[in-house]
């Protein structure tokens, strides 16, 4: 039997007591929870790992909940649940219309909550897919991790690089074959799987560029290679996160 990963969830609220409960009853039924109290602090846990759902309560103190769901949205896919008074209807409303999954009103069942948060997991792939394979969440090599979610590469160090769209897709394609040898053909279409949009066919450029982002000298390449007239390859070990 297939082990699934524990969900992550991020709970962002400036009400230290809103944060015990809903970290103490989610642990009890098998989530991992951390807590943040801003926005900083929110973006500060998403540089630093894999997060599968964020709950969000539009109402920080000294900050606009709607900035930071706009920007949160702008960046990732990871599913957001927005929390709300019970009167704030154009909230819930323009919270929706920004991209958010879901929303709860205050105060809130902590049941109602986990039910609520198990439906959109399960609509955004978070479990198994349609044929039963786990969804893979992020891939580590030595000195790096792409998180699949929030499209971020960041170092060993914490340091983020900045990828393009078609960056980011071909560099997710190479590292989900793993070792194998794979051809420029292959590369196109598999990086079709991470974005609809028209993938660039320039393959030898967009390697290029990522080599000079990712190799510590990239004219003599140590992670993507180059196999002569069959295509491309990642020299080291690829660790998928689930």
């Amino acid at each position: 039997m297939t082990t699934l990963p524990v969900p992550h969830v991020l709970v962002v609220d400036d009400d230290p007591a809103v944060r015990q409960l809903v970290t103490d009853y989610l642990s009890e039924h098998d989530f991992r929870v951390t807590g943040a109290a801003s926005g900083p602090e929110l973006l500060g846990v998403l540089r630093a790992g894999v997060v599968d759902l964020v709950l969000l309560d539009l109402r920080l103190r000294g900050e606009d909940g709607m900035n930071i769901l706009r920007q949160l949205r702008s960046e990732s896919q990871i599913p957001v649940i927005i929390l709300t008074g019970r009167a704030e209807e154009a909230d819930r409303v323009m919270g929706l219309e920004l991209g958010a999954d879901d929303y709860l009103t205050k105060p809130f069942s902590p049941r109602e909550l986990l039910a609520r948060m198990r439906t959109v997991l399960r609509r955004t792939q978070v479990a198994p897919d349609s044929r039963g394979a786990r969804v893979c969440r992020a891939y580590r090599i030595p000195g790096w991790e792409l998180n699949l979610r929030t499209r971020r590469l960041t170092s060993s160090s914490g340091t983020e690089v900045v990828l393009s769209n078609g960056e980011f897709n071909l560099l997710a394609a190479l590292l989900s074959t793993g070792n194998r040898i794979v051809t420029r053909d292959q590369l196109i279409e598999m990086s079709r799987r991470y974005d609809n949009e028209v993938y660039d066919r320039a393959i030898d450029v967009q390697i290029l560029r990522l080599r000079r982002k990712i190799e510590e000298n990239p004219t003599e390449p140590k992670i993507i290679i180059t196999e002569r007239g069959a295509g491309y390859r990642v020299a080291v070990n690829v660790e998928a996160v689930y």
